[in-house]
């Protein structure tokens, strides 16, 4: 950065305020993901389209991948608060849309809603940078944690106004699933108005990629950068695989006859491991570094997806809650690191976008032909992959919080 940061007393003084609008959108805009896109596969099977249910799932994630780039060229050059600011807007309008195709049977409109709302996640997940960039790097894993913590509260909210959501569908005339879309759009126009009275700490400045400074890099460019790729592996498969079960697992328990409230107890439980216990591992991973992230959310994410091929509605909650805990570690393990790369951190937060959308699109497909046991087997398999991103961290003799 160009500037010296403040001491972490001053810093933790100055950022407490500027921060609780950043946080609170972020609560909102995973209140609104909670309500909406998780459950977009169960909509696919009411417009009659189950064989592809992982269809809008996979237009988030490519949406996302193709606009992580851009809204991070633009928060380099023009702030993260109009970045921020204009994506929450544009998921505000696709979530409306969703709605609206969903209420009205409109496949394409639909599907365009869930595009837009995709591409809107490409810009506001990257709201994490702009907290950990507050404070100074040896609490940057906290800063990431407590911002974890709101999330989870905004998600509990929504799925604690089950009930409600499930009259107001009455109300329209159509399905909780839908209107959730509907609700979604309001938590996101509130994140944008928030936007209007957040001031970042500081700003991100270009870096040197490839030997010259640019604000947009190529792939090729950013993955020559020292560090970055084993970082990227870790972030790409946890966010693959953790978005492929989430997606996933909903129809399946809708199959096995689990009704609204149910799948959104079992979405709450995800949430939970996803979010609730940032307070422990930003701090642990700022004190152990990012190989201890990686190492125990590659345990994990293994475990959830050997869980959720068992028989039982309690395999599938214990599976949910284990993935997002998993998620958890790799996830703020691998921000931490991209902290470093201020240029590079949006072409790389697409590939995790990439890979989340490759997976539930083939995703759906092995179900259909070969069960949900073999879509889960697949994920265990390919959930070793960030101990590779582990040991590039061990090897690397930059200190714990810069390994990648």
């Amino acid at each position: 950065m160009s500037k010296a940061a403040p001491a972490p007393q001053s810093m933790s003084r100055i950022q407490l305020g500027r921060l609780v609008p950043l946080y609170a959108a972020q609560a909102l805009a995973t209140g609104a993901t909670t309500v909406s896109t998780i459950l977009a596969s169960i909509i696919m099977g009411t417009l009659g389209l189950g064989t592809l249910s992982g269809l809008p799932s996979t237009l988030i994630s490519v949406s996302a991948a193709l606009s992580a780039g851009f809204f991070g060229a633009l928060m380099l050059r023009s702030g993260r608060r109009l970045g921020l600011g204009l994506a929450f807007a544009l998921g505000t309008l696709g979530a409306v849309l969703g709605f609206f195709g969903g209420k009205l049977g409109l496949t394409p409109l639909f599907l365009v809603g869930a595009s837009m709302m995709g591409a809107a996640q490409g810009g506001y997940q990257q709201a994490r940078y702009a907290a950990a960039e507050s404070v100074p790097d040896n609490r940057r894993g906290t800063a990431l944690g407590a911002l974890m913590l709101m999330s989870v509260l905004g998600s509990f909210l929504m799925t604690g106004f089950s009930r409600p959501i499930e009259r107001l569908a009455v109300t329209f005339g159509t399905t909780p699933e839908i209107v959730g879309w509907l609700v979604g759009g309001s938590l996101l126009g509130v994140a944008a108005l928030l936007m209007l009275f957040w001031t970042p700490v500081r700003e991100p400045v270009a870096a040197t990629v490839a030997g010259a400074t640019r604000k947009t890099p190529s792939f090729s460019e950013a993955f020559r950068v020292p560090g970055v790729r084993s970082t990227a592996l870790a972030l790409a498969t946890a966010q693959g695989l953790m978005v492929t079960l989430m997606s996933l697992t909903p129809l399946r328990a809708h199959n096995m006859g689990m009704d609204h409230t149910s799948i959104a107890a079992l979405i709450s439980g995800h949430i939970l491991g996803m979010f609730g216990f940032g307070w422990l591992t930003g701090p642990l991973i700022d004190r152990l570094g990012v190989r201890v992230g990686y190492v125990g959310g590659a345990a994990l994410l293994c475990a959830a997806a050997l869980t959720a091929a068992q028989p039982g509605t309690g395999a599938l909650g214990l599976s949910m809650f284990l993935l997002g805990l998993g998620w958890n570690l790799a996830f703020v393990s691998g921000s931490k690191a991209l902290t470093h790369f201020p240029a590079v951190q949006g072409v790389t937060d697409g590939l995790g976008y990439i890979t989340a959308g490759a997976g539930t699109l083939l995703g759906g497909f092995l179900i259909a032909r070969a069960g949900f046991p073999a879509l889960a087997y697949t994920c265990a398999a390919l959930a070793v992959l960030p101990l590779f991103s582990a040991w590039r961290a061990g090897k690397s003799a930059a200190p714990a919080g810069k390994a990648a």
